[in-house]
């Protein structure tokens, strides 16, 4: 039996207890019989369900385990379900019953993405050689949430090591593992039917390698995911939630299985971008961790509570402003003839009508407000020319024109976590891993190839420091220096606003952060298109905010004040 339908039985079997313990207690039945669902709730409200005795942490985590029991089949949503969930919770309420409230989270059912450790679950990435494996200690954002009473319900589904195994030629599908297969969107939760993609993977992308579809078809209240490039900014958007992509070093990576900490951090995903900063703010914790020498970088607000920054008027007198070339429009890089980048006519549609909204609450719209290195005509100083080395035709000899960033930040960064695991480490190197993938290929293991590991373990971190350190900088110049941060200060902005995910990969090389907000819905409009006959549901299409470093607290008023205006989030209709 595959693990993740064990862990739904476990699930089960703990809702079928549960139910039993209620019908020999009246009083317990009678509590449950209240009107109170976690159906689209949110944290505000669960909180003073709670503090008004209309439900306890054991209720709501008993609704989401028969949510969980009810769907997960159908959605893959978990790799893990924490049989213990109804104990912890039980013990959250007794505190409570006490007087002891531990935070804003107490109580509150919240799942973690694959790679951040816990000691009570597995910890797994995705991968077959970390299957079962609990690791010795759980990461510094883990015992944050603990600390402020938050019950780990689960454990998400995720693109196995955060995306860093399958490359070009055959890149891994999003939300794909060998442990867990592959994600569903509640969207649209049904395999794709084109023949050269006929392989299990959804109709509708779930986004990846981070998950949203647990907390969009209510399985918890809200999630905790990493990003790279795009992994928080991308589920968010295709899941219709609102997330928060953190400046790089806000929050602890210690006890997170990594890509590179050049780039690398957790951030939360949820149904509001109320509940995305109350989780900031806990997973910041009360100090920087000294296991992790990025924190301390951005100054918290006081109490670490952002909520401050939930401002209806948020974005009266702020000024917007709009990157046209490429990310809105076509554009033909220099030396090219052919155009990249762009929005499709029905997303266009959409943003147009964001920035007239923006307009409408008090925002000044400064477009175009175009990032002077992608409309740059020299191709050694133009973004769109230089990418990240991905797949076997970026191994060495032909990385050339790219970045080598993220595959040398890989050899160094996960060799280095794994020496944190000491003999509990069921690998000891990169290259023990892929001759375990090699050897396990029947059993499941690289479905797709591993040609972004064979490009990482190709890196020596001693002799191509050098490269490494000169790429470094040249994604910094490109995207901040002569990116964002130039875009920022010529325009005098508060913050650019990105279609959907679209400036994920702008703001990540910097570590900048971004807020995303769900807004509209588009056609799925696949190429090759799907066979006449099938009818692909529309796609959620969100809005972000983009600002540099440290500017959490200005982003979250933006996006909190067109969220607050528009209420566009839908909930999957097929999971009431």
């Amino acid at each position: 039996m595959k693990p993740r339908i064990v862990f739904v039985f476990l699930a089960f079997v703990s809702v079928v207890t549960a139910s039993a313990q209620n019908q020999q207690n009246p009083r317990a039945l009678k509590r449950t019989q209240r009107s109170f669902t976690v159906v689209e709730a949110s944290i505000p409200e669960m909180q003073a369900a709670m503090r008004t005795g209309r439900v306890t942490s054991r209720e709501l985590v008993l609704q989401y385990l028969t949510r969980i029991a009810l769907y997960e089949d159908k959605l893959h949503a978990a790799i893990t379900v924490n049989p213990n969930a109804l104990k912890e919770a039980e013990a959250l309420d007794r505190e409570r019953a006490q007087g002891r409230i531990r935070g804003p989270l107490h109580g509150i059912p919240i799942a973690l993405k694959d790679n951040i450790q816990t000691t009570n679950m597995p910890t797994t990435g995705g991968a077959l050689t970390f299957d079962g494996f609990t690791p010795p200690y759980e990461a510094t954002l883990t015992t944050n949430l603990r600390r402020a009473g938050a019950v780990i319900i689960a454990k998400t589904s995720m693109t196995e090591l955060a995306n860093w195994v399958a490359g070009p030629p055959t890149p891994m599908p999003g939300n794909y593992s060998a442990i867990a297969g592959y994600g569903m969107n509640p969207y649209d939760p049904r395999r794709d039917p084109r023949e050269g993609s006929f392989d299990g993977r959804p109709a509708l992308a779930a986004g990846g390698s981070s998950s949203g579809i647990g907390t969009a078809a209510n399985f918890w209240a809200a999630n905790v995911g990493t990003e790279t490039s795009g992994s928080i900014l991308n589920p968010a958007n295709q899941n219709m939630l609102a997330a928060i992509k953190p400046t790089v070093g806000r929050i602890s990576r210690y006890g997170i299985i990594p890509i590179t900490a050049d780039q690398d951090t957790p951030g939360p995903l949820a149904k509001s971008v109320t509940d995305a900063a109350m989780l900031l703010g806990v997973m910041e914790g009360d100090a920087p961790d000294p296991n992790d020498r990025a924190t301390g970088a951005c100054k918290p607000p006081p109490r670490h509570d952002y909520r401050r920054f939930l401002k209806q008027n948020g974005l009266k007198g702020a000024r917007i402003g709009i990157p046209r070339a490429f990310y809105y429009d076509e554009v033909v890089p220099p030396g090219t003839i052919i155009a990249g980048g762009g929005l499709k006519p029905a997303q266009k549609i959409v943003m147009d009508e964001a920035i007239e909204i923006l307009k409408k609450l008090g925002a000044i719209i400064v477009d175009p407000a175009d990032i002077p290195s992608v409309t740059s005509t020299d191709p050694q100083s133009n973004l769109l020319l230089w990418s990240m080395c991905s797949g076997d035709q970026n191994a060495k000899g032909k990385d050339e024109n790219c970045s080598i960033v993220l595959k040398y930040g890989m050899k160094r960064d996960f060799n280095n976590w794994l020496q944190t695991l000491g003999p509990a480490a069921p690998v000891k190197s990169l290259t023990d891993l892929r001759q375990f993938n090699l050897a396990h290929q029947p059993a499941g293991a690289i479905k797709y190839g591993q040609s972004q590991l064979d490009i990482s373990d190709e890196m020596d971190v001693d002799a191509d420091r050098a490269r490494y350190e000169a790429d470094r900088a040249k994604d910094i110049a490109l995207a901040a220096t002569q990116g964002i941060d130039a875009a920022l200060k010529e325009n005098h902005l508060d913050a650019l606003v990105f279609p959907g995910a679209t400036g994920a990969a702008i703001a990540a090389k910097p570590g900048y952060p971004t807020v995303i907000v769900p807004f509209g819905m588009v056609p799925n409009e696949s190429t090759p298109p799907f066979p006449d006959g099938f009818d692909a549901k529309p796609a959620p299409f969100g809005v972000s905010f983009t600002g540099s470093a440290c500017s959490e607290p200005r982003l979250i008023e933006l996006a909190y004040a067109l969220e607050h205006a528009t209420k566009r989030r839908i909930p999957p209709p097929s999971f009431p």
